[in-house]
């Protein structure tokens, strides 16, 4: 049986990234397996008009390696788009030209396996080997990028609710309904309700939105913020207490899970628009938190908690939108090799610095698994070429893309020297 170097499992972007930038590395033979029958982003929320968060530079490649060709700039030169992208003076692509993108790398990649859905992995005490239901693949290393699964409250458990990740695919039948509530904070919440919102009067329901936050954080794009998604905030996070990680994964979340702050303003602007010709038919209500779901065939009753008040009350809509996030899960298929894989005190994959997960720091690493280890930087698009760089070193044995160890003006944590005779430096 041929032997691999390495089987990425699962191909979102950070796995498509690591494919595009080892697809050209002589010597380095790896396998990538993916269930689906092709490269999908969202799909569910692929809304008209909506970028994504970072700039086109946080594509694939390019900040590991600007000369790939597989960056963002070449695919707009092979689309025959880059002077209209160049005119359209935006640093943020449309959401879905970032989807056709990915797809034209991965059209590109033959090393990637589609509708290769991994059943179970093993160790025969050499190489690990990855059973798929047509073939089984050997391999030396692996690097898991499955990515995050819906998350869905557990007091819902009935009823027609709609996670956002389905969110198009159930919006014409949302919109026959009488009634509409959107639960959730982030940008995808506020995303589907303005997109809701544009139609309220062609179909005459009425549109909730409810968040346990106690205001609608805009997220923060401020430079200094920004720097926290660097090589020094990694590390610094990485050396922190467990529960000192987990404390700021918590305070942290507006700073990477709030809203775009012009989405916020396009929010209002469409209310202030509408109101003209009367009070608009919409609730929007801060601090609530969704503490139990009733069903009864027709409609949902809501039992909330207004936490700043101690007030409990109850709310009836037909339709429920989950904008409630995704979760970090570990698949079964890692069951036979648990044993390999350093685990935390809570369960979750015990991460280094250099992204392994096994107990040697040489054969497991992970993708997009590392929110508690690692912070914001885990899920940032910006950063998955850095993390890429640093596997492909553990999976060569050498730098093949310079990592970049100190890129911030700012300190994090106390200064090892007289603060008087620190220098800023990038």
């Amino acid at each position: 049986m041929r032997t691999h170097d390495f089987a990425a499992i699962g191909v979102g972007p950070f796995n498509l990234g690591l494919a595009a930038l080892t697809a050209d590395l002589p010597g380095l033979d790896g396998v990538f397996l993916e269930q689906r029958a092709g490269f999908d982003w969202h799909p569910g929320l692929m809304l008209d008009g909506v970028t994504i968060q970072v700039p086109f530079l946080a594509d694939l490649v390019t900040m590991a390696d600007p000369t790939s060709r597989f960056s963002f700039l070449n695919y707009l030169k092979q689309a025959g788009r880059l002077y209209p992208f160049y005119i359209r003076e935006s640093f943020y692509p449309l959401r879905a030209e970032y989807n056709a993108y990915c797809k034209w790398v991965a059209a590109q990649l033959p090393a990637i396996r589609w509708g290769a859905r991994v059943e179970t992995i093993t160790h025969d005490g050499d190489h690990y080997e990855v059973h798929t239901p047509g073939e089984t693949f050997r391999v030396r290393k692996l690097v898991l990028g499955i990515g995050t699964s819906p998350r869905v409250p557990a007091v819902v458990d009935q009823g027609p609710y709609v996670h956002s990740a389905d969110y198009l695919p159930n919006k014409r039948r949302l919109q026959a309904l009488d009634s509409i509530t959107v639960v959730g904070s982030g940008q995808s919440a506020a995303e589907i309700y303005h997109d809701l919102l544009g139609e309220i009067e062609t179909y005459g329901y009425h549109l909730s939105w409810l968040t346990r936050s106690p205001r609608f954080f805009p997220m923060e794009y401020t430079k200094l913020t920004l720097e926290m998604t660097s090589p020094e905030y990694i590390r610094y996070h990485h050396g922190l207490p467990l529960r000192t990680r987990d404390r700021l994964g918590r305070e942290q979340r507006n700073l990477y899970k709030g809203i775009s702050g012009n989405l916020v303003d396009a929010i209002y602007e469409t209310l202030y628009t509408k109101s003209l010709a009367g009070p608009v038919p919409t609730t929007l209500l801060t601090g609530a938190e969704l503490e139990g779901v009733i069903w009864d065939e027709e409609k949902y009753t809501l039992a909330l908690h207004h936490a700043e008040q101690g007030r409990s009350f109850t709310a009836t809509t037909q339709g429920l939108v989950l904008a409630t996030g995704y979760a970090p899960r570990v698949p079964a298929f890692l069951d036979p090799v648990r044993d390999r894989i350093r685990w935390d005190e809570r369960g979750r994959f015990d991460v280094a610095v250099d992204y392994s997960v096994d107990h040697q720091g040489t054969e497991i690493f992970v993708q997009n698994a590392e929110e508690h280890t690692h912070s914001l930087t885990a899920p940032d698009l910006g950063m998955g070429a850095y993390r890429n760089s640093v596997i492909i070193k553990a999976l060569t044995g050498r730098e093949v893309y310079p990592i970049e160890d100190r890129i911030a003006f700012q300190q994090f944590g106390a200064p090892t020297a007289d603060l008087s005779r620190a220098l800023v430096t990038s």
